[in-house]
């Protein structure tokens, strides 16, 4: 995605860049330098507490992807409504990511990262206990705050901590391996909790993990020094305000299953209107602010730019189409939570053998054939899904296109990473990588409420076809059905309008992904040797 976000099982495809999200966006702030001389033993605490913390916001997302269908049965979510489940975080996390890593660069990494975990513990707390919609959402709000202040300094905090050399390499090796682990077993684990215990568990499995990372935090991290500087809070504010009407304007405009269209309501207009302001202010402030969070010099490189839109395309695409697929196979196939759990595993797998064969390629090859070639998998890969039916199997109907799209995504991820730091200037190497992850986690929450709109549209249409032909031939019937003839009926054509619904959903991916096909190759036109000598870690020196 954060990122890396929604938040159902589209996680799993995107933990590798939702651990990006995180990860470097925290690179922008690691100036300080590491202790040489920390004993083993706490080198070793130092990187379990940083580990963890990563794994608790990677795994948030998929955990609470699992547990979508029990949550909405529970609080009577509408269908667009449990979107925001996902958009609430996404939005929050990725919106305030930024500020979230000046913050720790201003008043101190150990300090933000502490105060970061237990408002995202308390948030979980609190969404444990939720009874209300609008419970749960400002729930889901403060758990986004939190991880946006908590996951970018804990990066940086590896930084601080370790010296160059052998400990830092395998501290990387450690992070970004819990990075890759967390989707997975958020996936697992959230099946595991929603199926013998309650959804409420997903919530509650935070609050341990994150009191005992805020106890141990002092004792085995050290604190880097304030420095002076300015928040861009006008940006920050902005940004993230306009996001949000942005998308809960489309979410709005949703047509529901009684065939209602809603994009000429008040709520509608009145949010897009306000989104399109705010954006603009966004700009302006941008432009103006000497603290920016999105510096216009960055956007400046094609190539760079490029990365960023096939990164929002990635978003947009693959957030969206989790989420459906993960209510399909619940609601349509009966699958258990467990069971979806397990059945994305391959995905996860995928992505990281497909990423594993990317860092080896892209030296020899090159960027831009490895994300034309992934693109075009990814978009055949969700054109396939696209013809899945309430009477595909696993084997037939998704496990093939699920492995061809995690395929491309794997061979996109490397390459988009190296792209978005091409030929910028050192002090901008962690905003260059971090707009990169933001752009998946906006995209994601974007893609929901556009996919959203596409796929209820069709679901409301498909049950209002199905009720006229049904109601047509019952007139010219002549034997009458029984009560349970009629409630097979019934699911029977719910599940057909859902399938078909979700079916136009995937296609609108597929082209998204077809778009990201065209950027890379109209925009990219990074070289083999512009890639050498890339610093993912390099810091800011201003």
């Amino acid at each position: 995605m954060s990122a890396t976000p929604p938040d159902t099982g589209q996680q799993a495809a995107l933990n590798g860049a939702a651990a990006r999200e995180v990860s470097t966006a925290a690179a922008s702030n690691a100036t300080a330098m590491p202790s040489q001389g920390a004993p083993t033993r706490r080198l070793g605490l130092a990187l379990a507490v940083i580990a963890t913390a990563q794994l608790m916001v990677v795994l948030d997302a998929t955990i609470v992807n699992v547990a979508l269908p029990h949550i909405q049965t529970a609080l009577g979510f509408s269908n667009s409504g449990l979107e925001w489940v996902v958009n609430a975080y996404a939005l929050a996390f990725g919106g305030l990511l930024l500020l979230g890593g000046r913050s720790g660069d201003l008043l101190g990494r150990r300090r933000v990262f502490i105060a970061g975990i237990l408002l995202f513990s308390l948030a979980s707390l609190l969404g444990g206990f939720a009874t209300s919609e609008a419970w749960l959402l400002t729930a889901r709000i403060a758990q986004g705050v939190g991880g946006a202040f908590a996951a970018p300094t804990a990066l940086s905090l590896i930084a601080v901590t370790f010296p160059e050399g052998p400990p830092r390499n395998r501290a990387m090796g450690v992070y970004a391996g819990m990075s890759v682990a967390g989707g997975a077993v958020g996936l697992l684990l959230g099946g595991v909790l929603v199926t013998y215990l309650s959804w409420r568990w997903v919530f509650f499995v935070n609050v341990p993990l994150g009191l005992l990372l805020a106890l141990a935090a002092p004792r085995v991290l050290g604190e880097s020094a304030r420095r002076r500087g300015q928040f861009d809070l006008p940006g920050a504010i902005t940004g993230s305000l306009g996001l949000a009407a942005l998308v809960y304007g489309l979410s709005s405009a949703a047509t529901g299953q009684n065939g209602v269209s809603h994009w000429g309501d008040t709520k509608v207009i009145v949010s897009l209107v306000a989104a399109a302001v705010l954006l603009v202010a966004f700009g302006i402030i941008e432009v103006r602010s000497r603290s920016a969070l999105l510096p216009i010099r960055v956007l400046r490189s094609r190539d760079r730019t490029g990365a960023y839109l096939i990164s929002l395309c990635i978003g947009t695409a693959l957030f969206g189409m989790f989420f459906f697929l993960t209510l399909f196979v619940q609601n349509v196939w009966g699958y258990s939570a467990l069971r979806t759990g397990v059945s994305y595993l391959p995905l996860a797998g995928m992505i990281l053998v497909a990423s594993a064969v990317a860092s080896q390629l892209v030296n020899r090859i090159g960027a831009r054939p490895l994300m034309i070639v992934g693109s075009v998998m990814a978009t055949g890969g969700m054109i396939w899904l696209s013809r899945i039916t309430e009477h595909s199997t696993y084997a037939g109907g998704l496990l093939g296109p699920m492995l061809l799209t995690a395929t491309g995504m794997g061979l996109l991820f490397v390459p988009i990473s190296l792209v978005s730091l091409t030929k910028v200037a050192n002090n901008d190497a962690g905003v260059a990588s971090s707009l990169l992850n933001v752009g998946q986690q906006v995209g994601g929450a974007l893609g929901l409420a556009v996919l959203g709109t596409v796929a209820w549209s069709a679901v409301a249409n498909s049950l209002r076809s199905q009720a006229a032909a049904a109601a047509a031939a019952a007139k010219t019937a002549t034997v009458h059905l029984s009560a349970g003839q009629q409630a097979a009926l019934q699911k029977a054509a719910t599940n057909h309008a859902l399938a078909h619904g979700f079916s136009q959903g995937y296609v609108v991916s597929a082209g998204i992904m077809a778009l990201a096909l065209v950027i890379a190759v109209v925009v990219i036109r990074v070289k083999r040797e512009d890639l050498s000598g890339i610093n993912p870690m390099a810091a800011p020196t201003d």
